[in-house]
């Protein structure tokens, strides 16, 4: 948030800086549970446990997140990397639910639509 936050113009110290590593890291995260997880061939409704579902929200408002930082970069320039990492985040999260419902023993419910 700092990062976001501060005006370069009046900054008095150095940030901690963001790099590739951080989102490489993620997205070896999300591999290496996705390599425990059967295919996702649906989407799925969130829940079946507190734990699961905290993922879910979390999930949720990271989105959001990134969706104010697209607004704000439309007015003040954002940083690219602040952008793909909350992304990459969001995508852990997801994965993470996914992961925990497992490891609880917690069945994914499919999102089934309803045709008339």
């Amino acid at each position: 948030m700092s990062l976001i936050a501060r005006d370069p113009e009046k900054q008095t110290h150095a940030l901690p800086l963001l790099s590739d590593k951080e989102i490489k890291l993620l997205e070896n995260e999300i591999d290496a549970m996705n390599e425990e997880l059967p295919e996702l061939t649906n989407f799925i409704l969130p829940g079946g446990h507190t734990v699961v579902s905290q993922c879910h929200i979390a999930r949720t408002v990271c989105r959001r997140a990134e969706r104010s930082l697209i607004r704000l970069n439309q007015i003040s320039p954002v940083e690219d990397i602040i952008i793909r990492l909350i992304n990459r985040l969001s995508d852990y999260l997801f994965v993470l639910a996914r992961k925990v419902g497992k490891d609880f023993g917690v069945s994914e419910t499919p999102w089934i639509t309803k045709t008339p």
